[in-house]
């Protein structure tokens, strides 16, 4: 039997909800091994990028046919982005050669 409409929006709001819970938990799990290391923006810029090809390429080597590799590259650039923004807002937006949260 096909999904009603309601359950397949109730399941995305699921998915949603969890990569939303996904995202916090990396986010503070990096804030934790950044806070107090002496990160430039050069290296947070090279992290950053490393994180999200990484990403892309365990995404596409683990389901290489479900998904098209511009739509990993993208849900994988957003999911970075985000994870990013909120170790940046944790840590204070440290930057300039500073100690990340020091």
């Amino acid at each position: 039997m096909a999904a009603s409409l309601a359950e397949l929006i109730r399941h995305a709001r699921d998915l949603s909800a969890e990569r939303d819970r996904l995202v916090e938990a990396v986010a503070t799990r990096w804030a934790e091994v950044l806070r107090g290391q002496p990160v430039s923006p050069a290296e947070r810029e090279e992290l950053w990028a490393a994180l999200a090809a990484d990403a892309v390429r365990a995404l596409l080597t683990e389901r290489p046919r479900r998904w098209g590799g511009e739509a990993v590259r993208q849900e994988a650039s957003e999911v970075i982005a985000r994870v990013r923004a909120r170790v940046e807002q944790v840590l204070g937006g440290a930057g300039d050669g500073e100690a990340v949260g020091g």
